[in-house]
């Protein structure tokens, strides 16, 4: 099997149709021989920053000089990408033989896997042939019935910032999605919480508590202002000082303050991470599509906010590090997310908008997208293709203006590619 013939496999399989629980992935990693037993992991669920927290963990852990994996999602622009190990995405032939193996055992199952259980069941085969001394798995969707829940007690179990999102699946209250993210808190376990929502927090406590499992609340006094900049971030966060992240954006201090204190509570179990790695680490860190500049004349930033929670943390960033200006938006937003909220921390900073439809089948209709923007006084126009919005986008900015595109990570990675040529 090709890595495109995998892909295509992968994507057959769907998840609309099944009832979501951990019966079918448990099922099939018995047939494979339970891989993720042999392995030891930090899991990181959340509604915004988990993927960013993911990232400073591998990178720290990288240049500490442990085997890391890394698994993710969704990938920007290639499938691979969800599957790393020491920042390099799994090869297509690796990708294709172990696909090959876990259809071979998902066609012996009662009922067919779904494709992020076939994604982490691959994953898992690949990290434990690379021989990772440590897994960064990142959930899919919620926590308590994810795929990546099938996991055993992991090093540290990680709670990143809270928000409503996927409220058909995982609640339509604050307490009810803390909730189903607390499933991933396993009974003698630790668990670190980057804290912020009173209601979630109470919910970890009271789960923590219940399991009894060891709870480390993020502890923003250490936190120093962060210096913000469109390269990263400069800051403090004792006793370590004079910190650099290769991340913009205002919340990226705080998700790299959550990963050191999971680095700390590592440490405190025999993981040999100096302070050295963690700046190292911390300055080299990537994590594309995430208040990302690309190109300066007009400048450019992609960010794929993707809810009302990731939307106004763009927005903050880009009222912080471009104060006083206003960009051409480059907007792609899908049709089961909070539409209008999340358009209105943007209308202050917007002249005009161009419209993409993201590459979902859940995308929300462009001319829609127009008219909701239109109503609430921002010039719109649809563009038929990802070339023609960006191009469109840009000569409407023109040299010395900015465009900021967001609204989906599907989206981003559609335009990211063509700003890269």
């Amino acid at each position: 099997m090709t890595g495109q013939e995998a892909q295509a496999y992968i994507w057959s399989l769907g998840w609309e149709r099944h009832v979501p629980g951990l019966t079918r992935i448990r099922a099939l990693m018995e047939r494979l021989g339970n891989p993720q037993k042999r392995l030891r992991f930090l899991h990181v669920a959340g509604t915004n920053g988990k993927g960013s927290v993911c990232a400073c963990l591998a990178s720290v852990l990288t240049a500490a000089g442990y085997r890391v994996g890394l698994n993710t999602s969704p990938h920007l622009e290639r499938f691979h990408e969800r599957i790393q190990v020491d920042g390099v995405p799994i090869p297509d032939e690796a990708l294709g033989r172990l696909t090959e193996e876990v259809q071979k055992a998902a066609e012996r199952m009662p009922e067919a896997p779904t494709e992020f259980e076939v994604i982490t069941a691959i994953a898992f085969l690949y990290f434990l042939q690379e021989k990772c001394q440590i897994v960064i798995l990142e959930t899919g969707l919620g926590g308590a019935l994810d795929a990546s829940n099938v996991i055993d007690t992991p090093d540290a179990a990680v709670l990143t910032a809270m928000g409503i999102d996927h409220g058909a699946i995982l609640g339509r209250t604050q307490k009810e999605i803390a909730q189903a993210k607390a499933g991933i808190i396993k009974p003698g376990g630790t668990v670190v919480s980057m804290g912020g929502c009173q209601e979630a927090d109470a919910v970890f406590r009271t789960v923590c508590r219940e399991r009894g499992a060891e709870l480390i609340e993020l502890d923003r006094s250490r936190l120093s202002r962060p210096e913000l900049s469109l390269e990263g971030s400069r800051f403090s966060f004792s006793p370590y000082t004079d910190l650099r992240i290769s991340l913009a954006g205002c919340c990226q201090a705080v998700n790299a303050a959550t990963a050191i204190t999971t680095l700390e509570a590592l440490g405190r179990k025999g993981w040999r991470i100096s302070s050295e790695a963690l700046r190292k680490g911390l300055s080299s860190v990537r994590w594309p599509g995430r208040f990302e500049v690309l190109g300066r004349n007009p400048t450019v930033i992609l960010d794929g906010a993707h809810n009302p929670q990731g939307i106004a943390a763009a927005a903050e960033s880009f009222r912080t590090l471009c104060p006083g200006r206003k960009a051409v938006l480059l907007l792609g937003i899908l049709a089961d997310k909070a539409a209008e909220e999340m358009l209105d921390p943007l209308i202050p900073l917007a002249s005009k908008a161009v419209v993409l439809r993201p590459e979902s089948p859940r995308a929300l209709d462009p001319l829609t997208l127009c008219d909701l923007l239109k109503a609430r006084g921002i010039p719109a126009k649809p563009a038929v293709t990802p070339e023609e919005g960006v191009q469109e986008a840009l000569r409407e900015a023109g040299p010395g203006g900015m465009v900021l595109c967001l609204g989906s990570l599907y989206l981003v990675g559609q335009v990211r590619p063509l700003l890269l040529c």
